[in-house]
């Protein structure tokens, strides 16, 4: 097709895309910004693109289908839900992401959503605000040192929150099925490898930090009856990985202390979701990974893994596996 850019960003909310953009520029890479929301859009507006950089709209195997030049997608983020990675793998398309550039800016978010349960500083903060001046209406309050945290999922992300946690002292246990619990202490960074059960049990705060394939509702209402009364649940990696059904049911009944979220099934939630009734639940939108410089780092890694592929170099997120023939599946 003629002048049909070599890249294509299909879609992205950005105030702008001048990093992307400068990038380009210096490699030489042609470029063009739509805002694509359905398979129809990618597919009129996809022709003749060998490479797509892509937010929400759905790569799914209609779209492979239909666009023989795509070689490669760059999800801008970690998540990699809105593309058929099957279908992609077998049309000989490489899927990218970007898993590293938040990782410490999400870190952070768990620890603060932590720590605002720990010390009570929601709970308070509305007290003292209500006139009541009396740290007795924090209690109980226990020393992090005599806590144990819970984290369920050991990348990049869940790794960095196990240092902070493990820097205020906790014992720190974690879930993931790519270790054997029987693992020693010493095994994975310092971190105890135990079940899921023996999880849940054992901690005063869960928190969650694995990608939703094959865990959709893996804490549902049979693990939250599994935690302590005085326990917390966070969740900064993905909305469905909690029921939230249950989650409500949970804190109606007090089998858990409280829960903090950046993350929903459906986001934005609602105004008049049932979980906001509740004082001990905590929701943040989708934030976790924002910094002024994660933000950055974002964009110029899409654009960096684009260019690169482009030069015929290896690229450095691959998510799927592809076998390179001299022509794609047809």
């Amino acid at each position: 097709m003629m002048n049909q850019p070599e890249v294509l960003i299909t879609d992205c909310d950005h105030a702008d895309v001048e990093t992307e953009a400068r990038l380009f520029h210096e490699a030489s890479v042609s470029y063009e910004l739509k805002q694509c929301q359905t398979e129809e859009d990618l597919i009129e507006q996809g022709k003749g693109s060998r490479v797509f950089i892509n937010q929400y709209a759905p790569i799914t195997e209609a779209v492979l289908s239909q666009l023989p030049d795509l070689s490669l997608v760059v999800r801008y983020g970690v998540g990699v839900n809105n593309v058929d990675l099957e279908a992609a793998s077998r049309y000989n398309v490489q899927v990218c992401n970007v898993p590293d550039y938040g990782m410490n800016e999400v870190a952070d978010h768990a620890l603060a959503l932590l720590l605002n349960f720990t010390r009570k500083i929601e709970l308070m903060n509305d007290k003292v605000r209500e006139g009541v001046w009396d740290y007795q209406e924090s209690a109980p309050i226990y020393r992090h040192s005599d806590q144990t945290v819970g984290i369920i999922g050991l990348g990049r992300i869940g790794t960095s929150f196990a240092n902070k946690v493990k820097a205020l002292g906790c014992r720190v246990i974690g879930y993931d099925p790519k270790f054997s619990h029987e693992f020693s202490k010493e095994s994975v960074d310092g971190v105890e490898m135990v079940s899921l059960q023996d999880l849940l049990i054992e901690s005063d705060a869960v928190s969650i930090h694995c990608p939703l394939d094959k865990a959709h509702h893996l804490i549902d209402e049979q693990e939250l009856k599994m935690m302590k009364p005085s326990a917390y649940l966070l969740n900064v990696s993905r909305g469905g990985i909690i029921n939230e059904i249950a989650l409500d049911k949970a804190l109606q009944e007090k089998w858990i202390a409280g829960a903090g979220v950046d993350v929903a099934s459906i986001e934005p939630l609602p105004a008049d979701h049932s979980l906001f009734k509740h004082r001990n639940f905590v929701c943040t939108p989708h934030m976790a990974w924002y910094s002024e410089q994660a933000a950055l780092e974002l964009k110029r890694k899409v654009a960096e893994e684009a260019s690169r592929f482009l030069k015929g170099e290896q690229v450095h997120y691959p998510v799927n596996q592809i076998h390179i023939k001299e022509e794609r599946v047809k």
